[in-house]
């Protein structure tokens, strides 16, 4: 559960840093500005959809820092490492051997909002 009066402060410091008013900031996300005086004032919670559409909007927000304080924010804007893969394999359930336990499925989604789902396809 989100502690409220924590994430209003984390709001708070959002449009402090980009120097926007809550009307402001309500139109970049396209939020009607009622929605975000309600949230500041404690009246609402913030709803996944307020808080998706934070982060769309903003890159520099990490979205477990807008949830739970931790983490940083802006995000660091250090380059994240390049990882090759091992293997090039259609199914990477098959590249995983495990003897605790079957992997039944893996999905992949991509920052473009697409996904790659690959499952075992056993019938149980």
């Amino acid at each position: 559960m989100i502690d409220t009066t924590e994430f209003n402060t984390r709001l708070k410091k959002i449009l402090d840093y980009y120097g926007l008013s809550a009307s402001a900031f309500a139109e970049v996300i396209t939020v009607q500005r009622s929605s975000i005086s309600h949230i500041l004032s404690g009246r609402n919670k913030p709803s996944l959809e307020f808080i998706t559409k934070v982060v769309n909007a903003f890159p520099d927000i990490d979205l477990l820092w807008l949830l739970s304080g931790v983490g940083e924010f802006p995000k660091s804007t250090a380059p994240l490492p390049k990882v090759e893969p091992t293997q090039n394999v259609s199914n990477p359930i098959s590249a995983i051997s495990t003897d605790d336990a079957s992997i039944e499925r893996i999905v992949i989604f991509y920052r473009d909002g697409s996904f790659k789902n690959y499952s075992t396809n056993t019938a149980k």
